[in-house]
């Protein structure tokens, strides 16, 4: 995961957002923050990427595949001279990456990441996904290059747990948004 920050902070830097809701959802009232995730297959016009885990990660047209960790995938859209303007990745889950923990989880790996002013904007457990169960974070911090603004979830379905991060440096996030959280409500885990 530290490759996957220093490599989004690196490529955002050569082209280129306190408090949370601290109740637990279930699947059946699930947070206001994230009522937009419905589960759904992405459009017919999305690639997607696999890991060798085999989680799937929908990607929008336009965007492409960049190198990241073994074991991962990631896609990003860049603007002409190569800023990158969004960023998807998708990683097997450790054993400390759980949903019951996941909000405390997230800021604090983003902390041990060198990311500062991390803040939690919302939080939930619960959520349906395609091929499980999870809980996601919305969060922002700022790496050495840059303000970033983030949606993070950890699935647990029949295979390997797995973590999707949709992320957008803080800027472009009005305008990426729908795609990031499209692309969040697309992820599969292993069926």
């Amino acid at each position: 995961m530290r490759r996957r920050v220093a490599a989004l902070a690196t490529l955002l830097v050569l082209g280129s957002g306190c408090g949370g809701s601290g109740v637990a959802q279930t699947p059946s009232t699930p947070a206001p923050q994230f009522s937009w995730l419905k589960p759904a297959a992405a459009p017919a016009d999305w690639k997607a990427a696999t890991t060798p885990g085999g989680a799937v990660l929908a990607y929008p047209p336009g965007w492409h595949v960049i190198p990241g960790d073994p074991g991962t995938v990631s896609a990003a859209l860049t603007a002409p001279g190569g800023l990158i303007v969004g960023y998807l990745n998708a990683t097997p889950a450790t054993s400390s990456e759980v949903p019951s923990t996941w909000a405390r989880f997230r800021v604090d790996h983003n902390g041990e990441e060198g990311d500062r002013h991390v803040r939690l904007i919302a939080q939930a457990g619960g959520l349906r996904f395609l091929t499980g169960t999870g809980a996601c974070v919305t969060d922002s911090y700022r790496t050495s290059a840059s303000p970033y603004t983030e949606i993070a979830c950890v699935v647990r379905g029949r295979g390997r747990p797995a973590v999707i991060v949709a992320a957008a440096a803080s800027s472009a996030w009005a305008a990426q948004r729908a795609a990031l959280q499209m692309a969040v409500a697309a992820f599969r885990t292993r069926a």
